[in-house]
């Protein structure tokens, strides 16, 4: 056993400032932490050099408490949280993986639109308001306190998409320069379950309300909306409107390239429906329609006229990084990466007339116990795994603790555009988030099955635990597109999205998925994802101790995993990397 392990870190940090200053340098350290004479009783606890439950559950419950406030970035709550992983990165025994620093900083504009915002429509002559929250939401990336749009046309483009290799345009034949576009969640493929069309149920990035809204600034719209359904999106309204509420997030215009939109948002399923019931249309016969090749865009017979006012403020939320050297081959590294922020304090949806529900003292805290403190916990186990291996290993480690997942993959983004190891030394990045602990399972799930080499080396450890490998139960969903081992597969680095399956010991399939489907109705980015001692955590390690192996023979010999043959990715990874070859 190590020794104590106590996390003053963490009370320190209960009285540091919030990220609210200029932008530092790419390899600074965050400013020094003023003194302060705040308090709180600190946590102990002995850390086993094996991956266990009860260290496990320490990581979560600690960065899950409602001390940390959600671990909002640019909060007081990201202070403790960025203070927590440093001080365990310290005590395992890992070096600052930023030069001298654990932290690399990651510029950010902060973006808190006032949500007494209406949208005004003019439906063919007649008026009609779209309230925020209830009907709507809506948001800028632009960094301007005040963006209108007046009297904007709405075209409706079916699914937005614009894919050559699948001979399918949406705005082929219409000009949407200075209009606000509508259109659906998902691929073309999906509410008709034609497996013909893309990838059928599966989705693919052509479906993510991200690309959506990018593709629209690209034909040069001045808005676009999108139409809200719970199975195309793969949530319910209260979580699109609980992640568009509240301070938003994202990289400086000088540090992303993607295009932007001056207006982009959601509406209801039902906002949508009326609103095309009173132009004559039907929205199931649009979804019938924009699902069919040779669909044509169409113009409607109404105009949007908006007035958002946001504030603005330029601030920088930290990327967390350790290192374990490689004995031999330091120069190459495989990435282990878990995302830290969540949803932060939503004290604002309270007043003095109750809670964020309606009820007086309701909780506003969105903890993030599952999504994402278990990932955290997860790469801190492995990390203690590692450091204590013997031999050491060969190949160097990564201990990757990003922010801004949940604004959009942009602290993974930044570091894949500023790497601490070139991205063509990266030998692989093994991705942990939301971690199921509904115990064991006969099976693994690998987001994005079929992808790469790394499921190779993944199989015969799982089958070692009396398991096997398969998809995700619910492809459709997108998930490979919703986490961030993604930006690192766009830039060629085969990545690697696992977790604990659904056939669990007790109870089988339909256990398991009658857990995954609970956590998402109940508590996924709502105040209820919050730790829970009653988990069953004994298959959550299974999965931590088949990562750690996975990571543990990639950094013990000279292999470079490559993409499968036919892999959107890996013509990015030959041109990364033109002399990697199949071992």
């Amino acid at each position: 056993m190590k020794s104590a392990s106590y996390l003053c870190a963490v009370a320190l940090a209960a009285g540091l400032a919030g990220c609210d200053r200029a932008p530092a340098p790419d390899n600074a350290a965050p400013a020094a932490a003023p003194a302060t004479t705040t308090t709180a009783a600190a946590s102990r606890h002995d850390f086993d050099d094996a991956i266990n439950a009860s260290d496990f559950a320490e990581h979560v419950q600690t960065l899950a408490s409602d001390a940390f406030e959600g671990r909002g970035p640019g909060s007081a709550g990201e202070e403790k949280s960025v203070a927590y992983i440093e001080s365990q990165f310290k005590r395992i025994g890992l070096k600052p993986g930023n030069g001298d620093s654990y932290f690399q900083t990651v510029p950010m504009v902060e973006t808190t639109a006032d949500e007494n915002v209406t949208l005004h429509l003019d439906v063919d002559g007649k008026p009609r308001e779209l309230k925020f929250g209830s009907d709507m939401v809506i948001g800028t990336r632009t960094g301007q306190p005040k963006v209108k749009v007046d009297g904007s046309e709405l075209v409706f483009v079916g699914y937005g998409v614009n894919a050559p290799e699948q001979g399918w345009n949406d705005y082929a034949g219409v000009d949407v320069k200075g209009k606000t576009v509508v259109m659906f969640i998902n691929d073309p493929g999906f509410h008709q379950q034609d497996p013909k069309l893309f990838e059928g149920k599966r989705m693919t990035y052509y479906g993510r309300w991200t690309y959506k809204f990018e593709e629209a600034a690209r034909q040069g719209a001045a808005a676009a909306l999108l139409i809200h359904d719970t199975e195309g999106a793969a949530y319910g309204w209260d979580v699109v409107k609980n992640s568009w509420s509240g301070a938003q997030f994202d990289l400086r215009a000088a540090d992303d390239t993607a295009p932007r939109l001056p207006l982009q948002g959601w509406i209801t399923g039902e906002a949508a429906r009326s609103l095309m019931s009173a132009l004559g249309q039907d929205l199931d016969s649009l979804y019938k329609a924009a699902g069919t090749r040779g669909f044509t865009a169409m113009p409607l017979k109404a105009k949007a006229s908006v007035e958002l006012t946001s504030v603005i403020s330029e601030k920088s939320s930290r990327n967390v990084i350790a290192r374990l050297d490689g004995a031999a081959h330091p120069g190459e590294a495989i990435v282990y990466m878990a995302h830290w922020d969540h949803l932060g304090n939503h004290a604002h949806e309270a007043d003095e007339h109750g809670g964020a529900d309606g009820k007086a003292g309701a909780d506003t805290i969105y903890n993030g116990a599952i999504d994402n403190a278990t990932g955290v916990a997860g790469i801190l186990e492995i990390a203690e795994a590692f450091a204590q291996q013997s031999p050491k290993p060969d190949r160097s480690l990564v201990f990757l603790a990003v922010t801004l997942e949940e604004s959009g993959l942009l602290g993974s983004k930044y570091y894949v555009a500023h790497p601490v190891v070139p991205l063509q030394d990266t030998v692989a990045v093994i991705n942990l988030d939301a971690m199921p602990v509904i115990g064991k399972a006969r099976d693994m799930t690998v987001v994005g099955f079929g992808s790469s080499q790394l499921e190779d080396i993944l199989k015969p450890l799982a089958a070692a635990q009396g398991r096997s490998l398969h998809s995700e139960a619910t492809p459709e969903d997108g998930f490979y597109f919703r986490s961030d081992h993604f930006n690192f597969a766009k830039a060629g680095v085969p990545a690697l999205y696992a977790k604990g399956g659904d056939d669990l010991l007790e109870g089988g399939v339909s256990a398991g998925q009658a857990a995954q489907v609970d956590y998402r109705d109940h508590r996924y980015h709502k105040p209820a994802d919050e730790f829970d001692a009653a988990w069953k955590m004994d298959g959550v390690i299974q999965d931590l101790e088949a990562l750690y192996g996975v990571g543990r023979e990639l950094a013990g010999n000279t292999q470079w995993p490559t993409w499968y043959e036919g892999n959107a990715f890996r013509a990015a990874q030959q041109k990364l990397r033109p002399a990697t070859s199949a071992p």
